[in-house]
């Protein structure tokens, strides 16, 4: 109201949308769906490398080259990257402003700590740094090879190995992983809910579908460092 009277004109939807807690929580989601997407594609490409370092290697080749030729070199990858971060930049920001605007409407804590809430619901949010700070991580290890000690420039079956056969690759990894899973598990039916995709019907097919994408994402991603340290892949 007050923008409206300084500027003489009101706010736009977009604006509106935004401002209010129900867009914040619909960016989360869609923000969330794009980004959940991303991981199924992902973790079908890391399956490649069980079919030995030329298949792999040379899905990452596709990968730089992909949309070509309608796209030159990199640019479909590139296209790929500013989605992705627009997707985490957008499902950080909302969900610690909904964070912040949760904590001021609740000044005084509660006297009793409430149960209702599961043990995925209670960890969301630290889980989120977690994932924060593993996307870091990950783009410096495998990516720029920066934190990669023995990493080789063009052989990305190579540099996964590598990577997972350093103790703390495997269990930065894996904690990760378990925060990832954590995360789809809670997220994929609250984005429903928000979506409008939730009723007392589906309740039960929706959180069943939650938990098995979770356990599906899980198992296939830690399946490449479990089959790295017993030697499968090597």
């Amino acid at each position: 109201m007050a923008l409206a009277t300084r500027t003489g004109r009101r706010p736009s939807t977009t604006r509106t949308l935004w401002d209010s807690s129900v867009g914040k929580k619909t960016v989360m989601a869609v923000s969330g769906l794009i980004m959940l997407g991303y991981l199924v594609v992902h973790m079908f490409g890391n399956l490649k490398i069980f079919f030995g370092p030329e298949e792999f290697n040379g899905y990452a080749a596709w990968l730089r080259h992909m949309g070509a030729p309608v796209l030159h070199s990199h640019w479909g990858l590139w296209i790929t990257r500013i989605v992705l971060l627009a997707a985490v930049v957008g499902h950080a920001v909302s969900a610690y402003q909904l964070s912040r605007r949760d904590i001021k409407a609740r000044p005084v804590k509660y006297a009793h700590k409430r149960r209702r809430a599961s043990y995925a619901t209670r960890t969301m949010r630290w889980g989120g740094v977690i994932l924060g700070l593993f996307i870091v991580w990950h783009i410096l290890d495998l990516t720029t090879l920066t934190v990669n000690e023995r990493a080789l420039e063009g052989h990305p079956y190579e540099n996964v190995v590598a990577t997972f056969s350093t103790w703390y690759g495997n269990v930065i990894y894996i904690i990760a992983m378990a925060a990832l899973a954590l995360h789809v598990r809670h997220g994929f039916w609250s984005a429903a809910q928000t979506l409008g995709a939730g009723n007392a019907r589906r309740d039960l097919a929706l959180k069943s579908l939650a938990s098995l994408l979770a356990l599906v994402l899980f198992v296939g991603f830690v399946s490449v460092p479990v089959s790295v340290m017993t030697g499968l892949v090597g």
